[in-house]
Order: C-alpha cells, then sequence, then structure tokens
C-alpha cells in the first residue's frame, strides 16, 4: 500500500475517539479495522487494532488490549513508521494503566525514538508526554519540557495541538510541587491556548484548573467564583462540585459545603478510574457529604 494512501486513511483515525466512550470508540476501531482488513489494508488494520488497544485499556480490560497488540502481525512493513510507534506507545500505555508503570517506560522511550527518526512530531510529543507522566521528578520534568519544546516548534498541528496539554501537565507538576504561583502562571497559559483554539470542554477543565491552584494559593474567593461559573454549564461535573465544596469548607461553611460533596461523590464514584485509584479521596467525599449533625 502508498505510504500517502496509509498516512491519509491513518488521519481519519483520531476522528472515531470519544474518549468519554471507550466502549462506543472501541466498537468504531473494531469495524474500522474489519472494513480495512477486507480490502487487504493489513497495515491500515493494524493501526486500528492499536487503537482499539487503547480504548480497551481505557475501559479497564487490559488482558484483551494486550492480547490484541500481540496479535498484530509484528512482520507488517510501513514504511511511514506510524505503525511502530503506535504499537509502543499503547504498549506502554496499557502497563502504565494497569499499575506497571516502571515497565511502560521503555516503551515509550521507543515510541519517542521511533516517531522522532520517523518525522511524527505528535506521536513523538504523544511519547514524550507520557515519559512525563511515569518518570519521577527532574527526569519527568526534563520530558515534559522536551515535549513542550516540540509543539511549540514542530509546524505540523498533530503537535500543536499538544500545547495546551503540555502546560497543563507541567503546571500540575508544579503544583504538586508546591510552587503555586509559577504553575499558576502555566495554567492561565494553558487557558489563553484552549481560548484560541480548544474545545468547549479543554476550556471548561482549564478554567477548573486555574480555580484548583487558586484554592492552593489561599484565594478562595476568586476560586469560588470560577467554580461557580462553572457550575452553570449544562455539563458541570463531579470535580467542579468538589471544588465548590471545598471552597465552602475553607470559607466555614461546612452545612452549605454537604451537600456539593454528597453530589460530587455521586457523579465521582462512578469513575473507574477514581475507584481503583483514589479510594481515600471517594470515602473523603462520602463522609463530608453525609447530612449528619
Amino acid at each position: 500500500m502508498d505510504p500517502n494512501t496509509i498516512k491519509l486513511a491513518s488521519n481519519s483515525l483520531p476522528k472515531l475517539w470519544d474518549f468519554s466512550d471507550p466502549k462506543q470508540s472501541g466498537e468504531r476501531f473494531r469495524c474500522f479495522k474489519a472494513r480495512a482488513d477486507s480490502v487487504g489494508n493489513a497495515v491500515l488494520g493494524a493501526l486500528a487494532a492499536t487503537q482499539l488497544a487503547r480504548a480497551l485499556g481505557l475501559e479497564r480490560r487490559f488482558d484483551e488490549g494486550f492480547s490484541t497488540l500481540d496479535s498484530i502481525d509484528q512482520g507488517l512493513s510501513d514504511p511511514s513508521g506510524e505503525l511502530e510507534v503506535r504499537r509502543s506507545l499503547e504498549h506502554g500505555r496499557l502497563l502504565n494503566s494497569s499499575g506497571k508503570r516502571s515497565e511502560s517506560v521503555p516503551h515509550f522511550e521507543r515510541a519517542w525514538e521511533a516517531a522522532t527518526e520517523s518525522g511524527l512530531d505528535g506521536l513523538a510529543v504523544d511519547a514524550a508526554h507520557m515519559l512525563g507522566i511515569v518518570e519521577h521528578g527532574d527526569a519527568g520534568q526534563s520530558w515534559n519540557q522536551r515535549a513542550l519544546d516540540l509543539a511549540m516548534s514542530s509546524d505540523q498541528p498533530d503537535a500543536r495541538k499538544w500545547r495546551g496539554s503540555l502546560l497543563n501537565n507541567i503546571a500540575w507538576s508544579l503544583h504538586e510541587a508546591g510552587e503555586h504561583e509559577r504553575a499558576l502562571e502555566l495554567f492561565n497559559d494553558a487557558l489563553e491556548v484552549r481560548v484560541q483554539e480548544g474545545t468547549p470542554t479543554s476550556i471548561r477543565i482549564a478554567r477548573w484548573s486555574v480555580g484548583r491552584c487558586l484554592r492552593s494559593l489561599g484565594r478562595v474567593v476568586e476560586a469560588l467564583k470560577i467554580q461557580r461559573e462553572l457550575e452553570s454549564d449544562p455539563n458541570a461535573d463531579g470535580y467542579v462540585f468538589e471544588e465548590i465544596a471545598e471552597c465552602l469548607l475553607a470559607q466555614s461553611k461546612a452545612q452549605d459545603a454537604k451537600p456539593y460533596f454528597s453530589r460530587a461523590h455521586a457523579m465521582l464514584s462512578a469513575d473507574p478510574w477514581l475507584v481503583a485509584n483514589e479510594s481515600d479521596r471517594l470515602s473523603r467525599l462520602a463522609q463530608l457529604g453525609t447530612d449528619t449533625e
């Protein structure tokens, strides 16, 4: 198959994603793969399989995800280099999501190297950003910065679209390190990028992050104002209600905070990742949202 044809077709794969509904996304990738295989486009079918594996990982169906990647023909020749990158990326993501963080590192490093060699800047940024997540301390920050530098300097839209996410990630790393003033600067930079070219969802998340950082800085009135504005959005989620509750609690308004803690718990306890990784957080929400005198 002609490399340009593969590239043109594989560009349609991201359009099949709905990260809020990995099950439905997975079904789309299964159908896409079946169509590609039926007309003999083995590479394109394999590329779809990597995204199916990612969708399975988001459903926490890790064994099926690994099996899907293992089923890809290792001997397939892809002149674009994209298949090697995506296979390594998704193998690393499955390992990290299933709790094998350290084992994921060489897979992300392999993806970075292969993407860089093939001039696939967007996938290289993705690999570097994942290394920023799984590596600790300065090593993680170094990868985040490397990803941001490439996203800022590249002329490829697939790379430049990462700028807001990377600014956000670096800001959270600084926030967790207690560098709240510097974190706020980057959260505001991320919001500016999102307003310019983001989606309504990404803009809401960026605004929420600014508000969360303001609370850490003790600027609770400003933080609550942002979260109240987000509350009026029909798509307000449990994180917004959690923050409103925390801001009210910080103002010694525990009774006013209770219904928000309760609503936050009801919404966030439906998230499998939070249930698996943030049980103490959910327990706290449940306790603070219980209306007992």
